[in-house]
């Protein structure tokens, strides 16, 4: 029996041992048909052309992990941005873990998926939030049928919340492979704020295979800061799916630092239902070995007078493989768009390779929008200028790949993830910068 009719055959099992109301059940029975219908991906779609996830559905994984042991917090603190107060959900082989977990309900909501599914004070939410933009592809649906827990996230209307939440999701390894499907909703009311920061991270050597799904909604003037932090093992792979509805006035960005795991797709929606909105993109890879990470992304401007502002950096060793494959749509009636897109890349080996479609479909007149991307090696006048210096060979190799990237860091506000990821790129280029970090 292969991973497809498994799960479709383990559907009923798992409907039956939760307890949903009849319209979220109507959901998961029609997201298990599509994907019954559809099945995984394959690189005879066109937005997977060049990712194949043969090599990561082979393995026979536990779709419903038996176990889930309790974990210490010194054995996973370095997971954590441990050096801020933070509010924290924190999932162990898909299930929550109370004690490493730091949740709230005094004047927000920072809490459980399964607790949002099943109690009637979360109903109207979950009525009018819940599957309303998460995509009806294969993998999504996937997602939506076997949905029970993971983060939610209730920001009311006006709250400033004033410490960042963290959505970490741990693995075990005690199956000897293991599929995960974790679900978010965040909600963010009129004029709120909220700093989100999410983390999969494996503390097995044994195969896992994460297909998340979050949506985000963004309303009037509120701001969301989300930031992603992916430094997985070498035998854990991961399938990101992220959607965010804007509405007016609404600022939200979302950063991306792709440094580890097998294979990692990262896709990112952004659907703008509003005027004077602001979406921001941005992204650093740096990956060796044999590791695959591929970003798809989609601004859609539906409203005018919207700006859009996408920064992918890419750094590639070894037979590392990186896919970006962005895309910016603009409707007849968004005049007025402002939107920018690019995509740079570094090929440090020869065997490395990296496959780059920046796209713009505009069916507006008065607009300012521009797209590009680059492909090339160290600058080697620069090396040699650094080396004339007194600078060792490689200590300049790092620091101009550690400058090339930097300005996406630019835009990161919370000064313990700018120096989380500052130590992760002097990790990955393997060289003290030399500066503190």
């Amino acid at each position: 029996m292969d991973l497809k009719e498994k799960l479709v055959s383990s559907f009923l099992a798992f409907e039956n041992r939760v307890d949903l109301d009849s319209e979220v059940h109507d959901i998961r029975s029609q997201a298990i048909k599509n994907f019954e219908t559809s099945g995984f991906p394959t690189k005879k779609d066109e937005a997977w052309k060049y990712t194949s996830l043969k090599g990561v559905l082979k393995h026979d994984y536990s779709v419903f992990p038996k176990h889930a042991d309790a974990i210490d917090y010194k054995d996973v603190k370095e997971y954590f941005i441990h050096d801020i107060e933070s509010y924290k959900i924190v999932f162990v082989d898909g299930k929550y873990s109370s004690h490493l977990s730091k949740t709230t309900h005094d004047g927000i909501d920072v809490c459980l998926m399964s607790a949002a599914l099943t109690k009637t004070k979360y109903k109207i939410l979950i009525d009018n939030y819940f599957n309303k933009i998460a995509e009806k592809d294969s993998i999504t649906s996937l997602n939506t049928a076997f949905a029970s827990e993971g983060a939610f996230i209730h920001i009311p209307k006006g709250k400033i919340v004033e410490k960042p939440i963290q959505i970490l999701h741990f693995s075990t390894g005690k199956e000897s492979a293991t599929m995960l499907q974790p679900r978010n909703l965040i909600v963010v009311d009129e004029n709120s704020h909220v700093q989100i920061i999410e983390r999969h991270q494996s503390l097995t050597g044994n195969p896992v295979l994460t297909n998340s799904v979050t949506e985000i909604f963004t309303n009037k003037r509120a701001i969301v800061d989300y930031y992603k932090i992916q430094n997985d093992r070498q035998e854990a792979s991961l399938i990101d799916n992220t959607f965010i509805s804007q509405k007016d006035q609404s600022i939200c960005s979302v950063h991306t630092f792709s440094f580890g795991g097998k294979l990692t797709r990262n896709n990112l929606n952004f659907y703008q239902k509003g005027e004077r909105i602001d979406s921001i993109l941005k992204g650093v890879t740096i990956i060796g070995g044999k590791q695959h990470v591929d970003h798809n992304t989609l601004v859609h401007h539906i409203e005018p007078n919207c700006e859009s502002h996408q920064d992918y950096k890419g750094i590639f060793d070894q037979s590392a493989t990186g896919v970006f494959n962005g895309k910016v749509v603009v409707n007849k009636e968004a005049q007025k768009t402002n939107a920018f897109q690019a995509n740079n890349n570094i090929l440090v080996s020869d065997k490395a390779t990296i496959n780059t479609k920046p796209q713009l479909e505009i069916f507006a007149d008065d607009v300012k929008c521009s797209h590009g991307c680059t492909i090339g090696q160290i600058d080697e006048s620069a090396l040699f200028y650094m080396r004339s210096r007194g600078i060792p060979e490689k200590e300049a190799r790092a620091l101009l790949m550690y400058a090339f990237s930097n300005n996406v860091l630019e835009s990161v506000k919370i000064p313990q993830i700018k120096n989380r990821i500052n130590t992760l790129i002097a990790e990955k280029l393997d060289v003290n910068i030399g500066f503190d970090l």
